[in-house]
């Protein structure tokens, strides 16, 4: 039976291994692994709200073995250590305890079509001092480490002759902006939760941009909203100051100048895992993204293929494929199609990116963005309860992709409920 691996859960791995799984999986016309080193999903863009605690992954996390009994195709706890492309097998390191017990050894994995799904994580450019520092918000365990640390400074005002929380962001994308207005919303609801002392005043937030102006991908018009907008909240926007070194106290910028802080959080970019740069002698650029055909398939190798951060795909018109959620979710599609095809042994199709338009939101007090495509010949900014109603039919899409439209709605109907019988905040 043909082997199909599938290496990461994010959204497009998920999103290819449930097509993959309902559609050939499921009939027995294929073998279909989804290899991941952990146990559950969560939306990479809400990892945010995870942080800010608006959101909690222990409800709105999806197991992947479950997922997968459910929907045709195996799940394999494991991480990559390395490919074999001769003998098309994959190694698996093995999965140790944070107590350092061995829990699974190390172990290989054949396939005959391999697809790359592993995302990005944050690249701190080497700066001095940032690993040792400042926090990412990579995964789920990042960002409920941050969350834990808020809570504790909150803790501390009043008590430890701390009179505020200062929280330094570097990075002015989606992640930054998204973070620093979640964190405004955040403190209104833990002053109602036992924390009468606690009010704006005593929280402040400085997001710092190396670049011109924040949301740097998005138009100029969009982004001075957005900046407006997190003025209002009370957000120190800094644009044009680099930062060239993380120390305990704070940041220091390229003028010398130190912006104190309690806690700091590294967004200002993203790069492939390092251990894919050499990994099966593949083709990698210089942020260690895999670097594929129109196809998608890699360079070097036909029966690999790469998709979402990961992948380095080429436009037609110069540049490569952002890493959004958007384009992992083409590319799964994509590549679910042309496996199909393969199996047919009919011919392979071409990845055309489709920019459907970039919105961000910020928290509870607004959501801007624009929107592109055939309706609205060109961009079309957004902002208010229109912005806000298709940011959540993003992330709705991802849930419809992974179980279909019934039990998304379903799924609607019971965090409606959650909104009555949950707190508005995660506390612990």
């Amino acid at each position: 039976m043909y082997k199909i691996v599938i290496v990461g859960g994010g959204a497009g791995g998920l999103e290819l291994a449930t097509k993959l799984g309902n559609k050939l999986g499921r009939k027995g016309k294929a073998h279909i692994t989804l290899v991941d080193k952990n146990h559950t999903h969560l939306w990479k863009p809400l990892l945010h709200e995870v942080a800010a605690g608006s959101l909690d992954d222990g409800i709105d996390a999806l197991s992947y073995r479950v997922h997968a009994k459910s929907h045709g195709f195996n799940f394999k706890l494991a991480a990559l250590k390395n490919i074999d492309r001769a003998a098309k097998i994959i190694q698996l390191d093995k999965i140790i305890d944070p107590d350092g017990t061995e829990i699974l050894p190390e172990s290989t994995l054949d396939y005959d079509i391999l697809v790359m799904a592993l995302g990005s994580v944050t690249n701190d450019f080497n700066t001095k001092g940032v690993s040792d520092n400042c926090i990412f918000l990579d995964n789920p365990q990042q960002a409920k480490r941050f969350h834990h640390l808020m809570l504790n400074k909150y803790l501390q005002l009043g008590v430890k002759e701390t009179n505020k929380v200062s929280i330094a962001i570097v990075g002015a994308g989606a992640t930054g902006v998204e973070l620093s207005a979640e964190l405004y919303n955040s403190l209104e609801q833990v002053s109602s939760y036992g924390f009468e002392h606690i009010n704006n005043t005593d929280l402040k937030v400085s997001l710092v941009e190396a670049g011109e102006k924040i949301l740097p991908a998005l138009p100029e018009r969009i982004s001075s909203s957005a900046h407006q907008e997190l003025l209002n909240l009370g957000v120190d926007v800094r644009t044009k100051t680099m930062v060239t070194e993380a120390t305990k106290a704070g940041l220091i910028t390229k003028d010398g100048e130190l912006i104190e802080a309690d806690l700091m959080v590294w967004a200002a970019g993203i790069k492939a895992p390092n251990f894919l740069k050499d990994i099966g002698r593949l083709e990698t650029n210089r942020i260690n993204q895999l670097v594929v055909k129109q196809t998608l398939q890699t360079t070097l190798d036909d029966n690999i293929y790469a998709i979402g951060d990961c992948a380095s795909c080429p436009l037609p018109q110069g540049g490569f494929v952002p890493p959004r959620a958007q384009s992992a979710h083409q590319m799964a599609s994509l590549v679910a199609k042309n496996i199909f095809a393969t199996l047919k042994q009919k011919p392979l199709r071409e990845y055309k990116y489709t920019d459907y338009g970039s919105l961000v939101s910020l928290s509870n007090y607004s959501t801007v963005g624009s929107l592109m495509g055939s309706l609205t010949k060109g961009s079309m900014k957004v902002e208010g309860s229109l912005a806000r109603l298709v940011y959540a039919s993003l992330y709705r899409m991802h849930k419809v992709a992974l179980h279909g439209y019934i039990k998304t709605a379903l799924m609607m109907l019971v965090e409606r409920i959650n909104r009555i019988l949950r707190p508005r905040l995660k506390l612990h």
